[in-house]
């Protein structure tokens, strides 16, 4: 297969690509709708889609993260963004937590199980971000 050059014609591929996966999203939320309203979640969450669904929103967060950061208007200082971020992300995830352990049927331990678990899932794109930040900041001023 020869490798296009035209650049219109590379974008006008691209969009093609992005319709497709619209439509495709679209199916695999019609599918899941339709297993939530006969079976209920449980139904849904045991259904393979479901697990592709949820891969495929997190591939897509983190390339897009890569093109906001590419796009962002100025350098921001990396290490203070991750500070705030971070600091943010901790009072979430103590709010979480304790609310967590004050609910009937709950403990301390689910409440703290909760919040470590929710603090790493954060704390991987916060640090992702980071290096991306910090990667444009150095290309920046190799330049």
């Amino acid at each position: 297969m020869k490798k296009i050059k035209d650049e219109r014609l590379i974008l006008s591929n691209l969009q093609n690509i992005r319709i497709v996966f619209v439509v495709q999203t679209l199916g695999i939320l019609c599918i899941l709708g339709y297993d939530l309203f006969q079976g209920g979640l449980k139904e849904m969450q045991a259904n393979p889609l479901w697990i592709l669904f949820i891969l495929t929103a997190i591939v897509n967060s983190y390339l897009s993260m890569n093109v906001s950061v590419a796009n962002e208007k100025m350098v921001k200082n990396p290490q203070k963004s991750f500070g705030i971020s971070l600091m943010v992300l901790t009072v979430i995830t103590i709010i979480v937590a304790y609310l967590t352990s004050i609910t009937p049927n709950y403990g301390w331990t689910d409440g703290l199980l909760l919040g470590f678990i929710l603090f790493i899932c954060g704390l991987i794109p916060l640090f992702y971000v980071y290096r991306l930040r910090v990667k444009e900041k150095d290309d920046f001023e190799d330049e």
